[in-house]
């Protein structure tokens, strides 16, 4: 089976909520702050964030434009930029799934929206080409989960049909999209969850 790994929120830790509050406590004085911190920031990995991650903007312009729609003052915004590679950590679960797939013959894949900058530094601290037969970032095609056009760039790339691949996201739209191209896809709610949910098709 092909086993298509998203990163953020699966793999690695993804807690926006948890860091921008500790990173920005001037900014996130209650909890419906933080909230709204994190909705202004990333806009749903929309707008803004979503050039980032499809390689169509800069880092420096990417903090310019947050800094500029958010009244939010510059060295604050390229704080949480310059701190992400740090956050996305490496989960417990993930080398245990890796290693198990592998093992019971699995063709494992990612398709991880990412910027450039961030991509970069997750390939250097981590052997992703030992884990991963292939794997395709956003800003290294223009695409973005959840645009078909994503998908199908995946599927083209890594010579596999979506009926015969597992695509495994924590976002919803992104689960969405992939199960209407054909898909079987799992929602990450939990390790536990997820986890169940490979077992149940009989992959760990």
């Amino acid at each position: 089976m092909n086993i298509v790994f998203d990163f953020g929120g699966v793999l690695f830790r993804w807690q926006p909520h948890e860091f921008m509050p500790r990173l920005l406590p001037h900014r996130a004085t209650s909890e419906a702050a933080a909230t709204a911190l994190v909705e202004d920031f990333f806009q749903g990995y929309d707008g803004d964030w979503g050039d980032f991650d499809r390689g169509v903007c800069d880092e420096a312009r990417t903090a310019q434009r947050i800094a500029w729609r958010t009244g939010m003052d510059l060295a604050d915004v390229q704080k949480i930029i310059d701190a992400i590679p740090d956050e996305l950590q490496l989960l417990p679960h993930a080398p245990v799934w890796l290693s198990k797939l592998r093992e019971g013959g699995h063709r494992l894949f990612f398709l991880s929206n990412m910027s450039r900058p961030c991509a970069a530094q997750l390939a250097s601290r981590h052997p992703l080409d030992t884990w991963f037969e292939d794997g395709l970032f956003s800003a290294h095609v223009g695409k973005l989960k959840p645009e078909p056009a994503m998908f199908q760039e995946a599927a083209k790339r890594f010579g596999i049909v979506p009926h015969e691949s597992v695509f495994i996201d924590d976002f919803a739209l992104n689960i969405k999209a992939a199960r209407a191209l054909g898909w079987d896809a799992i929602q990450f709610l939990s390790a536990a969850q997820c986890e169940a949910a490979l077992k149940a098709r009989g992959l760990l």
